[in-house]
């Protein structure tokens, strides 16, 4: 018999209340449930171990994804923020050290947002200490099993951005 976990005793629970319960449904989703609050957790250690809050993380990840180099406006609109929003942002970054604007030769308007070496160590570190935790949990499945977990897990999130469909 395969090892039991938290969300077996979750299905066994809810099957006594709900007959009609469809118990590999109801694991799936809540084992994905599970494992997205565990990574989350793992995500908010690895930053305070840091030194930088989600937020921060965030804004610097957009930068390094664009060669560390952005527009403000470039950065609100990847972020969903306000431009008030993101200045602020900036604002702290740039006090940390973490991140440089530079006004444009040419259009004194115009500024550009740079991921500073210090911010860029930042970032790779808190990246580096999440990954050792996604790779941990990782290592309970061999690497044909996790390669297929992430195509079976790509199969539902298809689904799952497709627009829904009405059952009229």
């Amino acid at each position: 018999m395969t090892e039991r976990d938290s969300v077996d005793e979750h299905v066994t629970r809810w099957r006594k209340i709900l007959p009609d319960l469809d118990p590999v449904v109801e694991g799936a989703v809540a084992r994905m449930s599970a494992l997205v609050r565990h990574l989350g957790r793992a995500k908010e250690a690895a930053l305070a171990e840091h030194g930088l809050q989600s937020f921060e993380y965030r804004t610097l990840h957009t930068l390094a994804g664009r060669d560390g180099r952005a527009t403000p406006s470039e950065l609100a609109a990847a972020l969903t923020l306000s431009p008030s929003a993101m200045t602020s942002r900036l604002d702290g970054l740039e006090r940390r050290g973490f991140v440089r604007r530079e006004a444009s030769a040419t259009d004194r308007r115009k500024v550009t947002v740079e991921l500073t070496a210090p911010g860029r160590t930042a970032w790779q570190s808190a990246l580096e200490t999440e990954g050792r935790e996604e790779h941990r949990i990782l290592r309970a499945l061999d690497p044909a099993e996790r390669e297929l977990l992430g195509n079976l897990l790509r199969r539902v999130l298809i689904e799952a951005e497709r627009e829904p469909r009405s059952e009229g």
